[in-house]
């Protein structure tokens, strides 16, 4: 496993090769080992490979290099994830352009059955900083395990991860630059609470600094690792909005609190709202109801195999997995539990649905029907 997050890692760092050219490459090969192993055979299977890209996968210095960074997060208690570990987040695995090695350092379970992520602007005013305080509040009584993703950053982003502190929920950080450093700094404390009820998660090696592209790409990975995305606070044009359309890219829930006509830092909000770009969000009942999140009143009748003699083995074990979560489960999450690949879950769920054993809900979630 370590190997192959060593070759991944070499495989972001070569010149001339972007992430979907990356991610096109291991779609047709065994693995990223095998690619560097195997790269003088690699046009005999994959034509198209220029010679160009071959002679950039014999590369022993950036190896060196990645192999130093492997020793630095080994080090300082960093997990390194690729696609291939279970503590990967699901949710992002169905992403066109996921990462292909995350740096974790922290203890909440990213594949979490609840996870949102709260953004807005930098200059939040404090109606935003008292929406974070409310809504995140209400949410820990009626969801005490949601998980809130944010970027750490100044406003909106910092007054989430606080709020979810305060209200004892976990909060996880997804930075611009490297796990070596906090940015901002006087953030530094409030990111080691973080360390302990949450965590801090970055695609970027130690080293990087925080650049302002690197804001924009990380904004994919708070978007595809949540179930929905939630704007508080933004004017006509940032990062959220940014976030909230990869969010609407990724088929994802996306919500925003509306603010007063007039105000610069409502204006974004209000405006995805009048496009139909986000759902008007009041409370966090109206998100648990949106999201089909609601605890049942009274448990499910546990589903058993003999009243329904036609389900195959794997539907069974979609079956089985969605039977110790009344509320429904993400397609994701499925995925992993049960290892099988996404379309051949989507199908199963398809399957299931039209014999009246699941129900689809908002989210991209799933509940088995008593």
């Amino acid at each position: 496993m370590m190997q192959e997050a060593l070759y991944r890692l070499a495989l972001t760092r070569l010149p001339g090769i972007g992430l979907i050219t990356a991610r096109h490459l291991l779609e047709e090969v065994e693995s990223a080992e095998w690619l560097f192993a195997h790269r003088r055979e690699l046009r005999d299977c994959l034509p198209d490979v220029s010679p160009r890209l071959v002679e950039a996968l014999d590369c022993p210095d950036v190896l060196r290099l990645c192999e130093a960074e492997l020793a630095f997060a080994e080090k300082n208690q960093i997990a390194c994830l690729t696609e291939a570990d279970e503590t990967y987040p699901s949710r992002l695995r169905e992403c066109p352009d996921a990462p292909l090695v995350l740096f974790y350092r922290g203890t909440a379970d990213l594949n979490r059955l609840h996870i949102i992520n709260m953004v807005g602007t930098r200059r939040a005013t404090s109606y935003g900083q008292g929406i974070c305080e409310t809504f995140l509040r209400d949410l820990k009584t009626l969801v005490p395990d949601v998980l809130v993703v944010s970027g750490l950053a100044y406003g909106i982003d910092i007054a989430a991860h606080r709020a979810s502190l305060a209200n004892g929920l976990d909060t996880v950080g997804v930075l611009a630059h490297g796990l070596d450093r906090i940015y901002p700094y006087v953030h530094r404390s409030t990111a080691a609470q973080m360390l302990q009820h949450g965590g801090l998660l970055t695609e970027f090696p130690s080293g990087t600094n925080p650049d302002r592209p690197n804001f924009v790409k990380r904004n994919r990975i708070v978007a595809g690792m949540a179930d929905a995305t939630i704007v508080v606070e933004s004017a006509q044009k940032g990062g959220a909005l940014i976030t909230a359309d990869i969010a609407q890219s990724y088929n994802r829930d996306c919500f925003a609190f509306p603010g007063r006509i007039g105000d610069p830092f409502s204006s974004g909000c209000n405006e995805l709202i009048r496009s139909n770009r986000a759902s008007l969000l009041q409370t966090a009942q109206e998100l648990v109801d949106a999201l089909g999140w609601a605890t049942a009143s009274a448990a499910s009748s546990p589903v058993q195999r003999q009243l329904f003699p036609d389900v195959s083995a794997e539907e069974q074990l979609v079956i089985d997995h969605l039977q110790s979560f009344p509320d429904g489960l993400p397609v994701n999450t499925l995925v992993v539990a049960c290892n099988i690949p996404i379309q051949k879950m989507t199908a199963l769920l398809f399957g299931l649905e039209m014999k009246g054993m699941v129900r689809a809900l908002a989210g991209g979630s799933y509940k088995l029907l008593s």
